[in-house]
């Protein structure tokens, strides 16, 4: 088996028995890369050469531990010293920071080695990746439909072995809605559990740091280096960090799961449904209990998501003002046309959109029938969760209410694109943990099932990941595309 179609803990093995290099792990990738990037388009910028500099130096200093001498890729929203950091945005072109995000330091400090920066929805504004300002990504499952978004590079990249791991970033869902198109895993943690210092900020109260994995042991390894406290980030949570492994167990007998049953109502693909009632099923058999709940404030997230959202994303991005960095028009002449002219010709539409619902949510006459309600809806939401979770461990659901749609099916329609999000925001209002993982089929395309527990409690989601993982075989699935 080629070293690209390894897992990340395959990898491991090898390097620490030294059955393989890392230069040679890093040479397999970037190869891998060279087949199949013009077909899926997951990366922006590219950096094989830097990865091999870095696998050059593991090798040389040996002692291989954890995810040392490890080829990864990162969502382009986190902040890398020397390269370039788009935020799949014309208005960052060319912006090459000074400093690494936390993630990203950790990851490099692990002895990681970084192939490139990976494609997203501008400013993480988009559930299908078209709305990035340089060019779509393509599911590698089916090149003529989306990989989701926003981050829908990392995940069409570790779906298509152009990357082992990479790092995105969740506000609404955009970690779990990819992984569940591309046929991976992926995590969103707690908010507050993984530093979000040097990200890029679309929403600062719902953006979370998170992990694409082909499966959920790689899932936990990769946690176990970018999670923890940082003193650089207000909002990192100073508590002990677990060793995720440890959840990793076959054994969930007894473990009490929920199924919300407003996420299995009408506007829920018939063939998703199934594939997730049989997951239930097959919880049953290997002992846990499974019992139908009701989340009854579910159906009022999505709007209070997008009021929250967007509000947020207004006061973020009035930075970009063609002053500090960034793009800056030249032919205004006077400071208010540059302004106007910079940002005009720097965001997309969809940045545009959300930057005007939001700023009209917050303007004088409209914050207390828009923003201060949706705030309120956002705590009836959190409260219904934490009614659940005084009786069950993991809430099970759909991740989202379709299979991968068609690149250009959507996109004229913001409104229709927006319901993609509709089983996964409720997760980042509340600030909970929720994993998506492969469940099914339907129509050759990968379906995703989403588990999700109380704050900070990661460990009940890996525990029933990893044992439906360890009795299927969806893991072991992966498109065709230049497979040899």
């Amino acid at each position: 088996m080629q070293l690209c179609q390894l897992t990340v803990h395959q990898l491991m093995d090898l390097l620490k028995s030294r059955d393989t290099s890392a230069f040679e792990v890093a040479q397999a990738y970037a190869r891998r890369i060279g087949e199949v990037e013009d077909q899926v388009k997951a990366f922006i910028t590219r950096t094989e050469d830097l990865a091999l500099e870095q696998a050059r130096f593991c090798d040389e200093k040996g002692g291989f531990s954890g995810l040392f001498g490890v080829p990864y890729g990162l969502k382009d929203i986190f902040c890398t010293r020397g390269v370039r950091t788009t935020a799949g945005s014309k208005i960052l072109e060319n912006f090459v920071p000074a400093y690494d995000a936390t993630a990203a330091q950790a990851l490099k400090n692990a002895g990681g080695c970084l192939l490139g920066k990976l494609n997203m929805d501008e400013f993480a504004m988009g559930s299908s990746t078209e709305s990035s300002a340089f060019f779509p990504t393509r599911n590698p499952w089916d090149l003529e439909r989306v990989p989701g978004g926003s981050s829908g590079g990392s995940a069409a990249a570790v779906a298509a072995r152009e990357v082992p791991y990479a790092l995105g970033t969740d506000t609404g869902g955009s970690i779990r809605q990819p992984a569940s198109f591309c046929g991976i895993v992926g995590l969103k943690p707690t908010y507050g559990r993984v530093s979000r210092w040097g990200v890029i900020a679309y929403a600062s109260s719902l953006d979370q740091v998170g992990v694409f994995s082909r499966d959920v042991r790689d899932c936990a390894l990769v946690m176990n280096v970018i999670a923890g406290h940082d003193p650089l980030d207000s909002t990192s949570v100073d508590m002990e960090r677990p060793d995720y492994t440890d959840f990793l167990q076959m054994d969930i007998k007894g473990m009490k799961i929920a199924f919300p049953r407003e996420y299995f109502q009408e506007g829920i693909e018939e063939g998703i449904r199934t594939a997730v009632k049989a997951a239930l099923k097959k919880y049953e058999e290997l002992g846990a209990v499974v019992e139908e709940v009701s989340l009854p404030y579910s159906e009022y997230a999505l709007p209070a998501y997008y009021l929250v959202a967007t509000a947020e994303a207004s006061a973020n991005l009035a930075r970009y003002d063609g002053v500090r960095y960034g793009l800056r028009d030249f032919s205004a002449d006077n400071v208010v046309d540059m302004f106007s002219l910079s940002r005009a010709r720097g965001f997309g539409d969809e940045v545009k959109r959300r930057i005007m619902l939001g700023t009209y949510a917050l303007s004088s006459g409209y914050y207390d029938a828009y923003y201060l309600k949706a705030l309120k809806v956002r705590r009836l939401i959190n409260e219904d969760f934490a009614r659940v979770f005084e009786d069950y461990d993991v809430i099970v659901a759909p991740t989202t209410p379709t299979t991968a749609f068609k690149i250009g099916e959507q996109i004229g329609d913001p409104l229709t694109l927006y319901m993609n999000d509709i089983l996964t925001v409720p997760v980042n209002m509340a600030g909970l943990p929720g994993m998506s993982i492969p469940c099914g089929m339907v129509g050759g395309l990968p379906v995703g099932m989403q588990l999700i527990a109380k704050p900070f409690d990661e460990g009940s989601i890996f525990r029933a990941a990893y044992a439906f993982e360890q009795h299927t075989e969806f893991h072991k699935m992966q498109p065709q595309l230049g497979v040899k």
